[in-house]
């Protein structure tokens, strides 16, 4: 039976700059960096406290997904604490934190364009 989620990916542009993003803004750990095919190399990140992993790859043909909406959402313990940090390290946020009978939850873009949702658990 499945288990879990192993891995979502992120369509990018410049896998350095990615990379960097991830790491350094977001706090992401590298769990594998190696080389995939000519033009990519297969990146896999670990997100504190979570067993999926975000891989930063763009298949052939499926270019024109970066810059997009990614439809899924990162959760964290606190959204108005860490848009605060995010937005302090750098991170452009498209809206602010609103509260919703749900949750609280902001937008913000990586470094490639890619829309992404942070939400309270």
């Amino acid at each position: 039976m499945i288990t879990q989620v192993k891995f979502v990916g992120v369509p990018v542009r410049d896998q350095d700059r990615a990379l960097a993003f991830y790491r350094d803004k977001l706090g992401f750990r590298v769990g594998t960096d190696q080389p995939f095919n000519q033009n990519q190399r297969w990146i896999e990140l670990k997100i504190p406290k979570a067993e999926t992993r975000v891989v930063l790859f763009t298949p052939d043909g499926h270019e024109d997904r970066i810059g997009t909406f990614f439809n899924g959402s990162f959760a964290c313990d606190d959204v108005r604490k860490t848009f605060e940090e995010l937005r302090a390290r750098g991170v452009e946020f498209s809206s602010e934190p609103k509260e919703q009978p749900w949750g609280t939850f902001a937008t913000f873009k990586d470094s490639e364009g890619n829309s992404f949702v942070l939400s309270s658990r």
